[in-house]
Formats: structure tokens, sequence, C-alpha cells
């Protein structure tokens, strides 16, 4: 073997080989693009439903109870079962249908959030003064939860930023003429017409009345009729004004 030959058969030392590396033409690295896009693709459907499971929680009871155990749990209890009202009156089957957060939410005609609607401002104030402490309790019911001071019907129509309070209850979401069209309040003397012997309690008679005088959301309704008329019909499940009066204790 000549000497050319032994040289080019001859392994290339360590610094031979780096120096033959580095004058090597780099290869430019292949960038998986459709991996990236794809990666990419997940997260945004993770996050996407995260975030409707997370608003499909958010309109139930049991996300009021998760983050405010206290004061909310007094509140949901009338809607989950209706075992009891928010003052911790025991109630059966029959009464619990006078409350309106039972019957709607049996019914599944609303939600919590159908007549606490969040804005954005209002969930951050809440918020503020939940973690904070910073609200106002008025008691202890019978069942040892914590309750609130009873918000007017005027406070959750403000709440709502709605203009007048019939549109808390008559609109095409919740009470609706036949044709989708929300009801007004001739509408809803019309339907409660055949009630005209008895008292027809949506004439108004006695002047503007508001639909939480009567109707209550975690405590058995009321018929304020009766507060004067004896003779005032009762509805399933619902109080005469002083029957109301009594059942309106805490602990």
């Amino acid at each position: 073997m000549s000497d050319t030959e032994r040289d080019e058969a001859a392994p290339l030392s360590a610094e031979d080989a780096g120096a033959a590396s580095e004058d090597a033409p780099k290869q430019p690295r292949k960038k998986n693009k459709n991996k990236k896009w794809m990666v990419l693709g997940i997260v945004v459907v993770a996050v996407a439903a995260l975030g409707f499971g997370f608003n499909a929680w958010h309109s139930t009871p049991g996300f009021c109870s998760a983050i405010c155990h206290t004061p909310m749990d007094a509140y949901t209890k009338t809607f989950i079962d209706g075992n009891v009202d928010k003052y911790g009156n025991e109630l059966t089957s029959d009464e619990a249908v006078g409350m309106m957060a039972y019957s709607h939410g049996k019914s599944g005609a609303a939600n919590c959030l159908s007549c606490h609607v969040p804005t954005l401002g209002e969930q951050m104030s809440e918020g503020a003064a939940w973690v904070a402490g910073d609200y106002e309790i008025a008691g202890v019911n019978k069942q040892g939860d914590s309750i609130l001071e009873t918000r007017t019907y005027d406070q959750l129509v403000a709440a709502r930023g709605l203009d007048s309070g019939d549109q808390f209850c008559l609109n095409s979401t919740c009470h609706a003429n036949a044709d989708g069209t929300p009801m007004t309040r001739d509408d809803l003397v019309k339907a409660t017409a055949n009630l005209a012997d008895e008292r027809n309690p949506h004439a108004q008679p006695h002047g503007a009345t508001k639909c939480g005088d009567c109707h209550k959301g975690h405590e058995q309704s009321v018929n304020t009729c009766s507060k004067c008329h004896t003779d005032a019909p009762i509805p399933q499940g619902w109080l005469t004004y002083s029957q109301a009066q009594e059942k309106e204790q805490l602990a």
C-alpha cells in the first residue's frame, strides 16, 4: 500500500474530525409547522371546552354554594330540593311549589342566572365584597345558615339594569305571549281573567303593584290581597299575608 493510500485509509484524529465537521455545510432544521398548528388547535379547543363548562356550572346553585359557601347555602337549598325556605322553615313538596326558585328550577324554566343576570361590574364588586367579608348578614336561619339582608324588588330590577319592574318577569325569555312577544300588564290581566269572579290579582284595583309583592323567589309566595280581604283565594304552596309575617323570622 502506498503512503498516499495509507493516509487516505487512516482514521481522522479528533481535531481533524472537528475541523471537518465545522467546514461541512450545516443542514437547516425543518420546522414542523403542521405540528405547531395542531398543538395550538388542541389548546384552543381545550380552553373553549373549559370556558363552556365553567359557564354552564356558573348558572347552577352548585357554583353559588362552592364559591360563596357563606352566605349562599340558604338560597341554593330553596332551588335544589325545596325542603326549606330561606328562613329555614321546613316545607312539604306541596308548600315548596310556592317558591319561585324551586318551581321554576323544577320545571327547567329557569336557573340562577335567569333572575340574577350577572354583569362584569356587579360580579367584580360582589367578588371583592365576598373576599373581604364586606357584606351584611341579616342573621342565622332555623337551619343554621346565614342569610343576607333582603333585597327589595326595586334593587333586583336596578341590578339587572332594567327600565321597569315589569321587565324583570314580563319578557320574551320568561313570560311571553303565544307569538313570543313580551307580555304587557294588559296581557297579564287577560291571561288571568278567569279569576275575575274571585278577584283578578293582576287587575290592580288599588293602584300599581309589583310582581315581587306577591311572587317570592326563596320563600313561599304571598297573596297580599289577603292583608285586607280574608276571602282572597290562596294558590297551592302560597301563604296568606299573616302567615308570611309569621314565617319571615330568623332563629
